[in-house]
């Protein structure tokens, strides 16, 4: 019998030994790429059955011993070695928020009701650790989900009240501090993050926020709107870098200036009249970003407001946003790519999110194998692409999604070898093509 085989081990969460054991094998069984049809879990060819695998899934989902907190410390231990081994001086924190669509699934009685889409489901509440280096995902650092009764979070066990997204982020961003990972945090937000009354109460944090443009701002003494500032730093524009975009290459260039808020805020509450609340000017970094062709046509236009020093260059700031597009990669993981994550059938917002912080980990063990360097890391990654089965794009040498796919089938081929002798699998093999006239296959 080979020489029992090495797998690949995740940090293990503050648990009894006796849950840690079931931990990492619920993380190796979400090592693949699922299908709508089977969004279960996967079992290896050592476990006892495949109900059995099932089973014992579900109670240690239903554990009330196995909490978000809990779960949630491998991944940060992850991101705590990450960042140290990425170096750079930040950690880019990108936030954003995806809908989880479980309409025809009727037994989960915790759904929310979507008012634009007319369909029932829970929100996804995201921030993912990227390397401020080359933009690689490092792990995600926080998630809640929110459900009806609430927000399950990684920051607490119990059940936390729903607030805006906006009043959400400002107590996250405390909390992700607190963790002392290592670097200072850059937060990184989509355009939902413009709001002048949070620009104040973010001013102790160092953000980079997408900008509506609507606004008015104070600039070299006159009011203007954001637009029109941009406008005007369009004509000066400065040649950043190549980029790729969607596939084809293309061109970065940035601008910047400085800009004063000094209009009040209009917060939102649940449930209550908005207010004027007047607050102190706020200074912040305006960035311009363009995106062009080779022959000129513009792909995308980003304002960007910043409290990032000036010690970091607006290309720098430039693309850093340029890498909010991980955490969209994230969820198209979890949703289509890879996980399926809207055909699970957990019966309630608690089971699931505990579901989605074990895959979680299994992706992170992807993303450090992509990310590895040196001959070993690179030929595994090709052997792991060969075993999925998946053609790769010119140019590109893997995807998370075909690297999922091979550990898989190498897991379980590993698996098979421990209980099962080489030599007696490839006599099986060989007589059952044989006798199937399958004569391309007798070399097995």
């Amino acid at each position: 019998m080979p020489e029992k085989s090495r797998r690949p081990r995740p940090a293990l969460p503050p648990l009894e030994p006796r849950l840690q054991q079931r931990y990492q094998q619920l993380v190796q069984e979400q090592l693949h790429v699922s299908q709508s049809v089977a969004a279960g879990l996967n079992a290896l060819p050592g476990a006892a059955s495949s109900f059995a695998s099932t089973q014992a899934a579900w109670r240690f989902y239903k554990n009330p011993h196995v909490t978000l907190p809990a779960l949630a410390q491998p991944l940060l231990a992850h991101a705590r070695a990450a960042l140290a081994q990425t170096g750079g001086e930040y950690g880019l924190v990108m936030h954003d928020w995806s809908y989880l669509n479980y309409e025809p699934h009727t037994r989960k009685t915790d759904r929310l009701s979507c008012r634009g889409r007319h369909t029932h489901g829970y929100e996804l509440q995201s921030a993912l650790l990227v390397s401020e280096r080359a933009g690689e995902p490092l792990a995600p650092l926080y998630q809640n989900l929110h459900c009806a009764a609430g927000l399950y979070t990684t920051r607490g066990a119990e059940v936390a009240p729903a607030t805006t997204h906006l009043d959400e982020l400002t107590g996250r961003w405390e909390h992700l501090e607190s963790l002392a990972l290592g670097r200072p945090l850059v937060q990184v937000v989509d355009r939902e993050g413009d709001s002048v009354g949070h620009y104040r109460q973010w001013e102790k944090h160092l953000f980079l926020v997408r900008a509506k443009g609507g606004q008015r701002v104070a600039w070299e003494g006159q009011s203007e709107l954001l637009s029109a500032v941009a406008r005007q730093l369009q004509k000066r524009l400065v040649f950043g870098r190549e980029v790729s975009w969607h596939g084809q290459q293309a061109r970065q260039s940035v601008g910047e200036t400085t800009v004063v808020l000094q209009r009040a805020a209009w917060p939102r509450r649940r449930g209550q009249k908005r207010v004027r609340v007047a607050g102190p000017p706020v200074t912040l970094r305006l960035v311009v970003s363009e995106v062009r062709t080779a022959g000129g046509r513009v792909l995308a236009r980003w304002l960007l407001l910043s409290n990032v020093p000036a010690a970091v260059a607006a290309a720098r700031l430039a693309l850093w946003y340029y890498w909010r597009w991980r955490i969209e990669s994230f969820f198209k993981l979890l949703k289509r790519a890879g996980q399926q994550v809207e055909h699970w059938q957990q019966e309630s917002g608690l089971a699931l999110a505990k579901r989605l912080l074990v895959v979680s980990a299994a992706l992170v063990l992807v993303w450090q194998l992509g990310r590895s360097e040196g001959p070993a890391a690179e030929e595994l990654r090709g052997i792991l692409v060969r075993l999925s089965g998946r053609q790769m794009k010119w140019g590109c040498a893997w995807t998370a999604p075909a690297l999922l796919e091979g550990v898989w089938v190498l897991l379980a081929m590993l698996e098979l070898l421990e209980h099962h002798d080489l030599s007696r699998l490839r006599e099986l093999a060989g007589n059952f093509f044989n006798s199937h006239g399958a004569k391309s296959l007798q070399h097995v």
